[in-house]
Protein backbone atom coordinates (compact mmCIF):
# COMPACT_ATOMS: atom_id res chain seq x y z
CA UNK A 1 0.00 0.00 0.00
CA UNK A 2 3.00 2.45 1.00
CA UNK A 3 4.55 1.63 -2.47
CA UNK A 4 1.28 2.81 -4.27
CA UNK A 5 1.01 6.06 -2.07
CA UNK A 6 4.73 6.77 -3.13
CA UNK A 7 4.24 6.07 -6.91
CA UNK A 8 1.06 7.88 -6.93
CA UNK A 9 2.01 11.50 -4.91
CA UNK A 10 5.91 11.00 -6.06
CA UNK A 11 5.45 10.57 -10.05
CA UNK A 12 1.90 10.53 -11.28
CA UNK A 13 1.21 13.81 -8.86
CA UNK A 14 3.72 15.32 -10.42
CA UNK A 15 2.96 15.03 -13.64
CA UNK A 16 -1.11 14.86 -13.99
CA UNK A 17 -3.69 16.59 -11.67
CA UNK A 18 -5.21 14.04 -9.41
CA UNK A 19 -8.51 14.49 -10.40
CA UNK A 20 -7.52 12.80 -13.75
CA UNK A 21 -5.59 9.96 -12.44
CA UNK A 22 -8.34 8.80 -10.36
CA UNK A 23 -10.93 9.22 -13.32
CA UNK A 24 -9.12 6.49 -15.45
CA UNK A 25 -8.75 4.52 -11.99
CA UNK A 26 -12.52 4.76 -12.08
CA UNK A 27 -13.74 4.29 -16.29
CA UNK A 28 -10.72 0.92 -15.77
CA UNK A 29 -12.74 -0.29 -12.66
CA UNK A 30 -15.98 0.26 -14.51
CA UNK A 31 -15.40 -1.06 -17.63
CA UNK A 32 -13.50 -4.15 -15.79
CA UNK A 33 -16.65 -4.77 -13.82
CA UNK A 34 -18.79 -4.22 -16.92
CA UNK A 35 -16.79 -6.80 -18.62
CA UNK A 36 -16.87 -9.43 -15.80
CA UNK A 37 -20.45 -9.30 -15.89
CA UNK A 38 -20.90 -9.60 -20.08
CA UNK A 39 -18.76 -12.62 -19.54
CA UNK A 40 -20.48 -14.41 -16.51
CA UNK A 41 -23.40 -13.92 -18.83
CA UNK A 42 -21.85 -15.56 -21.72
CA UNK A 43 -20.63 -14.52 -25.39
CA UNK A 44 -21.39 -16.95 -28.01
CA UNK A 45 -20.06 -16.51 -31.81
CA UNK A 46 -22.64 -18.58 -34.34
CA UNK A 47 -20.54 -18.32 -37.89
CA UNK A 48 -23.03 -19.51 -40.61
CA UNK A 49 -26.33 -18.73 -38.75
CA UNK A 50 -28.56 -17.71 -41.73
CA UNK A 51 -30.59 -20.66 -42.19
CA UNK A 52 -30.45 -24.74 -40.90
CA UNK A 53 -28.97 -25.67 -38.37
CA UNK A 54 -26.27 -22.30 -37.78
CA UNK A 55 -29.87 -20.44 -37.38
CA UNK A 56 -31.16 -23.28 -35.25
CA UNK A 57 -28.10 -22.78 -32.96
CA UNK A 58 -28.46 -19.19 -32.40
CA UNK A 59 -31.99 -19.55 -31.47
CA UNK A 60 -31.61 -22.45 -28.62
CA UNK A 61 -28.61 -20.39 -27.35
CA UNK A 62 -30.85 -16.97 -26.76
CA UNK A 63 -33.79 -19.73 -25.49
CA UNK A 64 -31.91 -22.05 -23.02
CA UNK A 65 -29.81 -18.89 -21.27
CA UNK A 66 -31.80 -16.32 -20.71
CA UNK A 67 -28.65 -13.39 -20.08
CA UNK A 68 -26.70 -15.14 -22.85
CA UNK A 69 -25.42 -13.24 -25.60
CA UNK A 70 -25.12 -14.28 -28.98
CA UNK A 71 -23.05 -12.47 -32.50
CA UNK A 72 -24.70 -14.16 -35.41
CA UNK A 73 -23.00 -13.80 -38.66
CA UNK A 74 -23.36 -14.47 -42.48
CA UNK A 75 -22.63 -13.56 -45.77
CA UNK A 76 -25.91 -11.54 -46.42
CA UNK A 77 -27.54 -10.18 -43.10
CA UNK A 78 -30.13 -7.86 -44.96
CA UNK A 79 -31.47 -11.13 -46.30
CA UNK A 80 -30.95 -13.25 -43.46
CA UNK A 81 -34.64 -13.26 -42.59
CA UNK A 82 -34.71 -16.11 -39.10
CA UNK A 83 -32.08 -13.58 -37.74
CA UNK A 84 -34.46 -10.89 -38.10
CA UNK A 85 -36.93 -12.54 -36.61
CA UNK A 86 -34.88 -13.19 -33.41
CA UNK A 87 -33.50 -9.91 -33.05
CA UNK A 88 -36.95 -8.98 -32.97
CA UNK A 89 -37.48 -11.10 -29.69
CA UNK A 90 -34.31 -10.77 -28.41
CA UNK A 91 -33.23 -7.42 -28.60
CA UNK A 92 -30.67 -7.11 -26.57
CA UNK A 93 -29.15 -10.11 -26.57
CA UNK A 94 -28.64 -10.76 -30.27
CA UNK A 95 -25.81 -9.05 -33.18
CA UNK A 96 -25.72 -9.86 -36.25
CA UNK A 97 -22.71 -8.96 -38.46
CA UNK A 98 -21.80 -9.51 -41.98
CA UNK A 99 -18.93 -12.12 -42.38
CA UNK A 100 -17.67 -14.02 -46.11
CA UNK A 101 -15.69 -16.82 -44.84
CA UNK A 102 -13.99 -16.23 -47.96
CA UNK A 103 -12.93 -12.79 -48.10
CA UNK A 104 -11.03 -12.31 -44.74
CA UNK A 105 -11.01 -8.67 -44.39
CA UNK A 106 -14.90 -9.46 -43.44
CA UNK A 107 -13.49 -11.62 -40.87
CA UNK A 108 -11.20 -9.33 -39.24
CA UNK A 109 -13.59 -6.72 -39.51
CA UNK A 110 -16.22 -8.92 -37.25
CA UNK A 111 -13.56 -9.59 -34.88
CA UNK A 112 -13.15 -6.19 -34.40
CA UNK A 113 -16.43 -5.33 -33.78
CA UNK A 114 -16.75 -7.88 -31.37
CA UNK A 115 -14.00 -6.72 -29.21
CA UNK A 116 -15.52 -3.53 -29.20
CA UNK A 117 -18.87 -4.40 -27.88
CA UNK A 118 -17.78 -7.30 -25.60
CA UNK A 119 -14.38 -7.93 -25.24
CA UNK A 120 -14.32 -11.68 -25.58
CA UNK A 121 -16.09 -14.87 -26.26
CA UNK A 122 -16.21 -18.15 -24.92
CA UNK A 123 -17.74 -19.51 -27.47
CA UNK A 124 -17.00 -20.05 -31.04
CA UNK A 125 -19.15 -22.13 -33.35
CA UNK A 126 -18.00 -22.49 -37.25
CA UNK A 127 -21.78 -23.77 -38.64
CA UNK A 128 -21.12 -22.60 -42.13
CA UNK A 129 -20.53 -25.46 -45.26
CA UNK A 130 -21.41 -26.42 -48.80
CA UNK A 131 -22.08 -29.58 -50.62
CA UNK A 132 -23.48 -28.87 -53.67
CA UNK A 133 -24.68 -25.69 -55.46
CA UNK A 134 -26.73 -26.13 -58.93
CA UNK A 135 -24.18 -25.73 -61.94
CA UNK A 136 -20.92 -24.99 -59.82
CA UNK A 137 -20.45 -28.12 -57.55
CA UNK A 138 -22.01 -31.65 -57.49
CA UNK A 139 -20.93 -34.42 -55.04
CA UNK A 140 -18.93 -36.78 -57.18
CA UNK A 141 -19.92 -40.14 -57.45
CA UNK A 142 -17.12 -41.27 -58.73
CA UNK A 143 -13.45 -40.15 -60.06
CA UNK A 144 -14.83 -39.01 -63.63
CA UNK A 145 -16.81 -36.69 -62.63
CA UNK A 146 -13.49 -34.75 -59.92
CA UNK A 147 -13.11 -30.73 -60.93
CA UNK A 148 -10.18 -28.78 -60.23
CA UNK A 149 -12.85 -25.84 -59.17
CA UNK A 150 -15.45 -28.34 -56.95
CA UNK A 151 -11.96 -28.97 -55.05
CA UNK A 152 -10.51 -25.67 -54.51
CA UNK A 153 -14.18 -24.13 -53.83
CA UNK A 154 -15.09 -26.89 -51.14
CA UNK A 155 -11.92 -26.88 -49.91
CA UNK A 156 -12.19 -22.73 -49.70
CA UNK A 157 -15.22 -22.54 -48.11
CA UNK A 158 -15.02 -26.41 -46.10
CA UNK A 159 -11.74 -25.96 -44.71
CA UNK A 160 -9.90 -22.85 -45.01
CA UNK A 161 -12.68 -20.51 -44.07
CA UNK A 162 -13.30 -21.58 -40.53
CA UNK A 163 -9.94 -21.54 -40.03
CA UNK A 164 -9.38 -17.94 -40.52
CA UNK A 165 -12.27 -17.64 -38.48
CA UNK A 166 -10.61 -19.27 -35.57
CA UNK A 167 -7.44 -17.04 -36.30
CA UNK A 168 -8.81 -13.76 -35.87
CA UNK A 169 -11.14 -15.16 -33.12
CA UNK A 170 -8.53 -16.75 -30.87
CA UNK A 171 -7.39 -13.51 -29.05
CA UNK A 172 -10.75 -12.93 -27.76
CA UNK A 173 -10.90 -16.67 -26.72
CA UNK A 174 -9.13 -15.99 -23.84
CA UNK A 175 -11.35 -16.58 -20.92
CA UNK A 176 -13.77 -20.00 -20.16
CA UNK A 177 -17.03 -20.62 -18.48
CA UNK A 178 -20.43 -19.25 -19.35
CA UNK A 179 -23.67 -19.31 -17.34
CA UNK A 180 -25.76 -22.43 -18.41
CA UNK A 181 -22.62 -24.37 -19.20
CA UNK A 182 -20.67 -27.24 -17.07
CA UNK A 183 -17.17 -25.70 -18.81
CA UNK A 184 -14.20 -24.69 -17.49
CA UNK A 185 -12.86 -23.39 -20.88
CA UNK A 186 -13.85 -21.59 -23.69
CA UNK A 187 -14.45 -23.90 -26.88
CA UNK A 188 -14.66 -23.86 -31.01
CA UNK A 189 -16.39 -25.67 -32.36
CA UNK A 190 -16.35 -27.10 -36.28
CA UNK A 191 -19.41 -28.77 -38.06
CA UNK A 192 -17.46 -31.41 -39.97
CA UNK A 193 -19.13 -34.52 -41.24
CA UNK A 194 -18.10 -38.10 -40.44
CA UNK A 195 -17.56 -38.43 -44.16
CA UNK A 196 -14.04 -36.58 -43.24
CA UNK A 197 -13.31 -39.63 -41.53
CA UNK A 198 -10.57 -41.25 -42.98
CA UNK A 199 -10.79 -44.06 -41.08
CA UNK A 200 -14.56 -44.23 -41.63
CA UNK A 201 -14.34 -44.08 -45.45
CA UNK A 202 -15.83 -47.28 -46.53
CA UNK A 203 -17.88 -46.02 -49.59
CA UNK A 204 -15.58 -43.80 -51.49
CA UNK A 205 -17.36 -40.96 -53.88
CA UNK A 206 -18.17 -37.12 -52.69
CA UNK A 207 -14.62 -36.30 -53.25
CA UNK A 208 -14.73 -32.57 -52.99
CA UNK A 209 -16.85 -32.74 -49.87
CA UNK A 210 -15.19 -35.44 -47.50
CA UNK A 211 -11.43 -33.90 -48.57
CA UNK A 212 -12.88 -30.26 -47.44
CA UNK A 213 -13.85 -31.96 -44.33
CA UNK A 214 -10.74 -34.36 -43.85
CA UNK A 215 -8.79 -30.93 -44.05
CA UNK A 216 -10.87 -29.77 -41.59
CA UNK A 217 -10.14 -32.36 -39.26
CA UNK A 218 -6.24 -31.90 -39.68
CA UNK A 219 -6.71 -28.30 -39.67
CA UNK A 220 -8.67 -28.19 -36.63
CA UNK A 221 -6.47 -30.81 -35.06
CA UNK A 222 -3.03 -28.73 -35.55
CA UNK A 223 -4.87 -25.94 -33.49
CA UNK A 224 -6.06 -28.03 -30.64
CA UNK A 225 -2.33 -29.28 -30.36
CA UNK A 226 -0.91 -25.09 -30.66
CA UNK A 227 -3.42 -24.46 -27.63
CA UNK A 228 -2.38 -27.22 -25.81
CA UNK A 229 1.14 -26.22 -26.33
CA UNK A 230 0.44 -22.80 -25.40
CA UNK A 231 -1.58 -23.81 -22.51
CA UNK A 232 -4.23 -21.96 -23.67
CA UNK A 233 -7.37 -22.30 -21.73
CA UNK A 234 -9.54 -23.53 -24.56
CA UNK A 235 -10.78 -26.93 -26.45
CA UNK A 236 -11.19 -27.05 -29.85
CA UNK A 237 -13.34 -29.88 -30.92
CA UNK A 238 -14.73 -31.27 -34.11
CA UNK A 239 -18.59 -32.40 -34.55
CA UNK A 240 -20.34 -34.29 -36.63
CA UNK A 241 -24.24 -33.28 -36.45
CA UNK A 242 -25.84 -36.45 -38.15
CA UNK A 243 -27.64 -36.20 -41.54
CA UNK A 244 -30.00 -33.28 -41.33
CA UNK A 245 -33.10 -31.97 -42.53
CA UNK A 246 -31.68 -28.81 -44.33
CA UNK A 247 -31.27 -27.04 -47.82
CA UNK A 248 -27.44 -28.86 -47.43
CA UNK A 249 -28.32 -32.36 -47.49
CA UNK A 250 -32.25 -32.00 -48.73
CA UNK A 251 -31.03 -33.26 -52.37
CA UNK A 252 -29.60 -36.30 -51.12
CA UNK A 253 -31.88 -37.80 -48.61
CA UNK A 254 -33.67 -40.14 -51.04
CA UNK A 255 -31.77 -42.95 -49.52
CA UNK A 256 -31.50 -41.79 -45.79
CA UNK A 257 -33.61 -44.25 -43.55
CA UNK A 258 -36.36 -42.10 -41.46
CA UNK A 259 -34.51 -42.53 -38.36
CA UNK A 260 -31.16 -41.20 -39.29
CA UNK A 261 -32.77 -38.09 -40.61
CA UNK A 262 -32.61 -35.38 -38.01
CA UNK A 263 -34.54 -32.30 -37.64
CA UNK A 264 -32.34 -29.66 -37.25
CA UNK A 265 -33.72 -29.10 -33.83
CA UNK A 266 -32.89 -32.35 -32.28
CA UNK A 267 -29.30 -32.39 -33.95
CA UNK A 268 -28.34 -28.91 -32.75
CA UNK A 269 -29.57 -29.80 -29.14
CA UNK A 270 -27.40 -32.99 -29.08
CA UNK A 271 -24.44 -30.50 -30.23
CA UNK A 272 -25.03 -28.29 -27.54
CA UNK A 273 -25.06 -30.57 -25.01
CA UNK A 274 -22.24 -31.88 -26.30
CA UNK A 275 -20.37 -28.29 -26.06
CA UNK A 276 -21.87 -27.31 -23.12
CA UNK A 277 -19.95 -30.56 -21.38
CA UNK A 278 -16.97 -29.92 -22.80
CA UNK A 279 -13.51 -30.29 -20.81
CA UNK A 280 -10.40 -29.78 -21.28
CA UNK A 281 -9.50 -33.34 -21.77
CA UNK A 282 -11.58 -33.07 -24.75
CA UNK A 283 -9.67 -30.47 -26.95
CA UNK A 284 -8.85 -32.12 -30.52
CA UNK A 285 -11.51 -34.61 -30.58
CA UNK A 286 -14.28 -35.54 -33.45
CA UNK A 287 -17.48 -36.05 -31.76
CA UNK A 288 -20.96 -37.59 -33.23
CA UNK A 289 -24.10 -36.13 -32.49
CA UNK A 290 -24.27 -38.72 -29.73
CA UNK A 291 -21.52 -38.07 -28.32
CA UNK A 292 -19.49 -40.90 -29.55
CA UNK A 293 -16.06 -40.28 -31.00
CA UNK A 294 -15.05 -40.84 -34.53
CA UNK A 295 -12.07 -42.14 -35.94
CA UNK A 296 -10.12 -40.04 -37.60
Amino acid sequence: MMKFRVNLRGFMATRYPLTLVMRSVTRTASFSSSSRAKWECGISMVQGASRGIGLEFVKQLLEKDDKGHVVATCRNPSRAKGLHDLQNKFAERLSILPLDVTVESTIEESAKSIREKYGSLNLLINASGILSIPDVLQPETTLSKVQKSSLLFAYEVNAVGPILVIKHMWPLLKIGGGSGTERDVAVIANLSARVGSIGDNRLGGWHSYRASKTALNQLTKTISVELERKKDPIACILLHPGTVDTDLSRPFQRNVAKDKLFTKEFSAQKLLHIINNVKSSDNGKFFAWDGQEIPW
